[in-house]
């Protein structure tokens, strides 16, 4: 019985996941352009982002909320930063700063070189394809992120996200894993 529910949320979540992308998908260019920089103000004043560091972002691919204004703000406030890497199978955190080299990491990704420091995040901005006001999220379906912020014990976690993303309920699961805010153009979402 449990594999069947699970089979089920799986198959709600794909089809949550396309419909959410592809909404995601139809905003214009020159929207996603004036809302960047809203979305990185609106985390940038987040109570959340006062402390040590180091803060762990994703390169954007496809239509994702572009968190490098972010970054890019940190760092120059002297915040240490790291992008997440998949080897063998696991995410791990790998040091950062802008303008240095990055390289293909798979499923589309760009990620620090091989040769960097690997560090625990305090502070995980993370990607979604849709998201509820509790605040569970949709990503692309292989849980790296779920278990990452399992494996790292207390963080705070902060989805980055377009209004449109959102749902009325993801369909969670045990393993699925909460986030602390959400942050789009039109509001910062404190959840559960």
């Amino acid at each position: 019985m449990t594999n069947a529910l699970s089979d089920s949320a799986a198959h709600r979540k794909a089809a949550l996941r396309e419909a959410a992308l592809a909404r995601r998908d139809a905003l214009e260019i020159d929207d996603r352009l004036e809302w960047d920089p809203v979305i990185a103000e609106r985390v940038l004043a987040l109570s959340a982002l006062s402390g040590d560091g180091p803060v762990s972002a994703y390169w954007p691919m496809r239509s994702e909320a572009d968190p490098r204004p972010i970054l890019e703000s940190l760092h120059a406030h002297g915040m240490p930063l790291c992008l997440p890497a998949i080897v063998s199978g696991a995410m791990l955190f790998r040091r950062w700063a802008p303008w240095e080299p990055i390289v293909p990491g798979g499923f589309g990704t760009l990620v620090p070189e091989p040769g960097q420091a690997e560090v625990k995040p305090r502070i995980l901005l993370v990607p979604l394809a849709a998201f509820d006001r509790r605040g569970f999220r949709i990503g692309y379906g292989k849980g790296y992120f779920d278990r990452a912020l399992t494996e790292l014990g207390p963080v705070t976690s902060i989805g980055i996200s377009y209004a449109v993303q959102e749902i009325e309920a993801v369909p969670d699961e045990p393993h699925d894993r909460r986030l602390d805010w959400v942050v789009t153009e039109r509001e910062a979402i404190r959840c559960g």
